[in-house]
């Protein structure tokens, strides 16, 4: 059994999971020490990411042999985003709606602290509108971009140096190889990083166990249960259903990432398991190139779990503050929130930020009110960021299928256990080498 755990990183997660609730209940002040590990943790995926997303899209995009391909790409996943986010909205909307969550809590808006409302809304103020966020595209400088980690703008970068490096063809050859190279030393530094996944999980659900405490969630419980329901049902029927068409099962592709998606229950941050997704991505069958572009794409255009919750989040705070809504309101929630939700990545807070921004659009709905949902915001933040992670690996699945860059055949393998996979492994355009 311990041989077994010890080569087992899903294993080793729910440990750290069980003993940080069990450290949290049993020393609750020497566990309030503890979030620094989960904070440390998600730092040291970060600080890679940039470089990660660099690498792997100049790799795809230099390899693809035809822009037009990379064009289709781009193109069918950004319908793609849009159509699914769309969806996860108004599904959103609809459950909130229908179910009257926060309906009769008559919270009256002087008891509300509008310290940290006021705080939040100055900060989300910016984000809304669109000139703005395309703006916010183009990095000021390129260092500038990774040094804020800025996952757009050094996507933006990487697309167009990876298409001057398909343009300029032989020329550039050395460049490429040193590129692949460099991103051969950064996995198998990802690969030292993601074996202490389960310290991490352990320090910051010790820590939110211990201040928060098993009951936390009772006051704000039917939001919270709500919010779960609604994206149990979007992953399981929309996305199930898109996975269907697609020629492939969800249960078994859930399955597939249960390493990945245990590390994202323990820290609710995606950006911790992006590196190790891409690589079981490739392994599954689709190309380096669909990968590298739809993956680091959706992490910022295709959030479905962050889309649930921002309408679920409006509806809830209009209700417990006795705020009627017309459907203009409703109409109004929606659109509004198409152009904020896609801002999300990458903002320190962006949960709380972007739903200020939103209310701040929204003048029927008071901003004060999002200091309702602070108390759950982290608990909600798992939800987040589980469904958000699950909809970025189906639509690369489902952009693999529709571009035909996909081995059918080795997924289903794959998928039905018969050709495993560890941390060790790294689809190349050839072959399957040794990488961490």
């Amino acid at each position: 059994m311990l041989k077994w755990c010890s080569r087992s990183i899903f294993l080793q997660v729910v440990l750290g999971l069980v003993l940080g609730v069990a450290c949290g209940l049993s020393f609750p002040e020497v566990s309030l020490q503890l979030k620094p590990l989960g904070d440390g943790f998600i730092k040291l995926i970060k600080m890679l990411i940039g470089l990660i997303v660099f690498c792997v899209v100049v790799s795809g995009i230099s390899g693809a042999g035809d822009l037009k391909k990379v064009g289709r790409i781009g193109l069918k996943s950004v319908i793609y985003f849009e159509i699914l986010t769309t969806i996860a909205l108004v599904i959103g909307l609809v459950f909130a709606f229908t179910s009257g969550i926060g309906s009769g809590a008559n919270i009256h808006l002087d008891q509300l602290s509008t310290a940290e409302a006021g705080n939040l809304a100055d900060r989300g103020q910016h984000i809304h509108g669109t000139a703005a966020f395309l703006m916010d595209l183009i990095p000021t400088s390129v260092i500038g971009a990774f040094a804020d980690n800025n996952i757009l703008q050094v996507l933006l970068f990487s697309v167009l140096f990876g298409s001057a490096l398909n343009l300029v063809g032989e020329a550039a050859s050395g460049i490429s190889r040193l590129i692949n190279e460099l991103s051969h030393v950064i996995f198998r530094i990802m690969g030292m990083i993601v074996r202490l996944a389960p310290i991490g999980v352990f320090g910051a659900i010790a820590f939110t166990t211990s201040k928060y405490g098993l009951e936390s969630l009772q006051h704000l419980g039917g939001l919270v249960a709500l919010f779960y329901l609604t994206c149990t049902g979007f992953v399981l029927l929309i996305l199930g259903a898109v996975m269907r068409l697609s020629g492939l099962r969800i249960l078994p592709f859930i399955k597939y990432l249960r390493e990945e998606l245990t590390i994202v229950l323990g820290t609710a941050s995606s950006d911790a398991v992006l590196p190790q997704i891409m690589r079981k991505l490739e392994h599954l069958g689709i190309g380096n190139s669909t990968v590298g572009l739809v993956i680091p794409t959706g992490y910022s255009f295709n959030l479905d779990g962050f889309s649930i919750y921002l309408t679920l989040a409006i509806v809830f705070i209009a209700n417990a503050t006795g705020t009627p809504l017309a459907m203009t309101d409703l109409l109004t929630i929606l659109l509004v929130s198409l152009i904020t939700s896609k801002g999300a990545h990458g903002i320190p807070g962006s949960a709380l930020v972007i739903l200020a921004a939103t209310l701040t659009a929204i003048p029927a709905i008071p901003v004060v009110g999002l200091v309702l949902v602070l108390a759950v915001d982290w608990f909600m933040g798992i939800g987040r960021a589980l469904t958000n992670l699950i909809g970025n690996c189906v639509a690369t699945v489902a952009i693999g299928r529709w571009e035909g860059d996909i081995d059918m055949e080795r997924a289903n393998n794959v998928l039905a256990g018969k050709q495993g996979f560890g941390f060790a492994q790294r689809k190349t355009p050839h072959a399957h080498q040794q990488e961490f």
